[in-house]
């Protein structure tokens, strides 16, 4: 069975860190963000406002700026190899969804699946998989509901089926966390609806940090928001506090009237300030 969250104080303790594409600009600045397990959280933000450089920054694809003093811990930890964080945090992002379109078009969800224990695109063959490897990748793809395509190719999928195999390629280390990043980009109506539900689901074995521009996507079960902008985090807290239409006015630089209904947050009315 995939195994619930384990309770760790803190997935994420970032203080005034700064990240700088070259000597002359910034593309993170003064980023203070605590989320610790057993939360699930949305980082929100307008395109360009510096999600995707904070994506990279925990994954250490991007370091700090030594220039200041900074405090940059995932799992209670400074350093990490990447190969070991990857299987305490599943990133999942667009970028890899492409990859594999592209390069592993002949690959099976089962495969997939599979190679999420070497973090490779496909299977070595000379890679001796155990019994049990063979029983938690049909594990995970049962969990995420997607069994019946177990030998189904990425060419024959449809968008939503390819990605939930990534997710299931991160899932087969049980993960502590996940981070998802813009989750239903390319997806129709109901494909949107249906990977929201398996997110729900997914975020009661681990806990989920959702990246995105899109309100529809905050889900119940987020309990805390960060607001990003202008390179920064503008505020973040408890979603019910964090979540109002003046700060999503102030981030997204448009008059903005946010309601609430049945638990889940939509927009009213856009006016143009």
């Amino acid at each position: 069975m995939v195994k619930p969250k384990k309770d760790l104080k803190n997935i994420i303790d970032f203080k005034n860190v700064y990240v700088n594409y070259n000597l002359v600009s910034s593309a993170l600045e003064n980023i203070n963000l605590t989320i610790n397990t057993n939360e699930n959280w949305v980082i929100l933000g307008a395109n360009g406002s510096g999600k995707s450089t904070l994506i990279k920054l925990i994954s250490n694809d991007l370091y700090p700026s030594s220039k200041y003093p900074f405090t940059k811990n995932i799992f209670g930890r400074d350093r990490w190899n990447i190969f070991e964080l990857k299987k305490n945090l599943g990133i999942i992002t667009n970028d890899l969804h492409n990859y594999f379109g592209i390069h592993g078009k002949n690959l099976t969800a089962y495969e997939i699946v599979l190679s999420g224990y070497n973090s490779s695109i496909g299977v070595f063959r000379d890679y001796q998989f155990t019994e049990n490897q063979f029983k938690k990748a049909l594990e995970v793809l049962d969990f995420l509901e997607i069994l019946e395509i177990k030998d189904k190719k990425v060419y024959q999928m449809s968008t939503g089926q390819l990605r939930l195999c990534i997710i299931g390629r991160a899932l087969i280390h049980d993960p502590k966390a996940f981070i998802l990043d813009e989750p239903t980009v390319g997806l129709d109506i109901k494909a949107q609806k249906s990977f929201i539900d398996l997110i729900k689901k997914l975020s009661t074995k681990a806990s989920i940090i959702l990246v995105t521009h899109h309100i529809e996507e905050i889900f119940q079960e987020i309990t805390h928001v960060a607001l990003i902008h202008n390179k920064t985090i503008f505020k973040q807290g408890k979603k019910e506090d964090i979540l109002t239409s003046k700060n999503l006015s102030q981030i997204f630089e448009i008059d903005i009237d946010i309601q609430k209904e049945n638990d889940r947050y939509y927009i009213k009315s856009i006016d143009q300030k």
